[in-house]
């Protein structure tokens, strides 16, 4: 019996030839493949820092605001308006000719002085707390501040007072901070946020 052998066509190359990589392209798309896993890592890395740093703020920032608008509401409404210095359980109006500025702002809502709502900073805590007559408890509006005056009274022109004018307008400033990275170590070259959030307010009603 007669095999036929046959060989291959010069015009049509081995099967094998056509599968084959050579050492120097697929070296190349290595590469090229190395650098974009190492561009979307990058990417990524970069995306979690900015949230970090944008998450801080616009936290720190909301809850300061919902903080003003409370206060802002209190004092609209408000009979009577004291700057002065207190805490949780006693306040002392500023003496005569003193500049009306401190740590507290009393409230009347009506004209009976038994009845009142105390805003003050916590040195201790480093927090604005809210305190009312009737020995309710003390809330913790904003932690992290750095100020010690929180109130001023000011003319329509911004000038601190030295008299209980009636119309009178309360000048409001929180400094607050935030660990911005909680990963990082706490104390001296760590990384924080600072924020400073004011307002001017006066009362709806001025006899």
């Amino acid at each position: 019996m007669t095999r036929l052998l046959q060989t291959p066509s010069p015009n049509r190359p081995a099967r094998a030839a056509q599968a084959a990589f050579t050492l120097g392209e697929i070296m190349t798309a290595m590469g090229l493949f190395s650098l974009v896993v190492v561009g979307v890592v990058y990417s990524q890395l970069f995306g979690m820092r900015m949230f970090n740093v944008t998450s801080t703020r616009l936290s720190a920032s909301d809850s300061a605001r919902r903080v003003l608008d409370r206060v802002r509401d209190e004092v609209r409404s408000g009979k009577l308006l004291y700057v002065g210095n207190g805490d949780g359980t006693h306040f002392t109006k500023i003496t005569q000719n003193g500049l009306r500025q401190g740590n507290a702002l009393q409230i009347y809502p009506t004209t009976d002085t038994n009845t009142f709502i105390r805003y003050f900073l916590d040195p201790a805590s480093q927090s604005l707390q809210r305190a009312a007559s009737g020995g309710g408890e003390i809330q913790v509006l904003a932690p992290h501040l750095t100020n010690q005056i929180a109130f001023i009274a000011e003319d329509c022109a911004g000038h601190a007072l030295t008299n209980d004018q009636n119309n009178r307008v309360i000048h409001m400033v929180l400094d607050f901070y935030q660990w911005e990275f909680p990963v990082a170590r706490a104390g001296d070259g760590a990384f924080y946020e600072s924020y400073r959030l004011q307002t001017r307010i006066t009362r709806r009603t001025i006899e």
